[in-house]
């Protein structure tokens, strides 16, 4: 089936269905999981997603910021001309956590998603983007869905970073630390899926499953298969805290 063949007759803002976009089909799937009901694929320019008669759509948009956000905001865009428009842009999958705040296994919900990297290097530092004059590199999630978010699934609240190269040495996780104190966890899609949405004007929300520490890069140390039940344990409670704030608290 073609999104663009979709009509939107009848949808209000209480009805306005949720785009959640991962960056690999393992990470889609595990959200899926949590879901009831079947889906159903629906082609995209470069891709498809995945729908479900719960009002949430499934979008595996690829690895890093650039793929994040260019596949966001084509689902946005395609749903918008269909006239059945996203209420809210759910950014999730695993990343690495910082120890001790945020431990394998767990889950942390953005209040902040902020892009780590994307600036100069100075001979006094990282200078981030906005320091040079332009663009931002922190988007907010309103704090009502960030409480929603926390309170159904138990998560811890902070900043997740969004980074183009995965931390994997000791120094730079304590480089990072020392520039975003209330850091909790890195990832490389949230601020890519946060510029596509923030650009619909669409709420946005990121939520990590942590699959290792950030630090040095030790492949043993990854607990992949625990995170990604983790986040499907996650969004099985978080689900309907979306549905009920997407429909009353916006």
């Amino acid at each position: 089936m073609d999104l663009q063949a979709e009509e939107g007759e009848g949808l209000t803002t209480a009805s306005l269905p949720v785009l959640v976009a991962t960056a690999v089909p393992v990470e889609r799937d595990a959200v899926a999981q949590a879901l009831p009901g079947a889906f159903e694929e629906l082609r995209l320019p470069g891709g498809s997603l995945l729908r479900t008669a719960a009002g949430f759509d499934l979008l595996a948009a690829g690895v890093g910021p650039a793929l994040a956000a260019a596949g966001t905001a084509g689902a946005l865009t395609a749903a918008a001309l269909a006239g059945r428009p996203y209420g809210l842009v759910v950014s999730a999958g695993i990343g690495g956590g910082f120890l001790p705040q945020a431990p394998v296994g767990s889950l942390v919900v953005a209040d902040a998603i902020t892009a780590a990297d994307l600036g100069a290097e100075t001979a006094d530092g990282f200078l981030p983007v906005t320091e040079l004059g332009f663009g931002t590199v922190t988007h907010r999630p309103p704090d009502s869905l960030v409480r929603v978010a926390s309170e159904a699934t138990g998560a811890r609240t902070g900043t997740v970073l969004t980074v183009s190269t995965v931390t994997g040495t000791a120094a730079r996780a304590a480089a990072l630390r020392a520039r975003h104190p209330g850091a909790l966890a890195e990832g490389m899609e949230g601020f890519g899926v946060a510029e596509a949405a923030a650009a619909h004007g669409v709420p946005v929300l990121e939520i990590r499953a942590v699959s290792n520490p950030v630090g040095p890069r030790d492949r043993a140390a990854w607990r992949i298969g625990d995170a990604l039940a983790a986040l499907t344990e996650g969004f099985g409670k978080l689900a309907p805290a979306l549905e009920s704030w997407n429909t009353h608290d916006q």
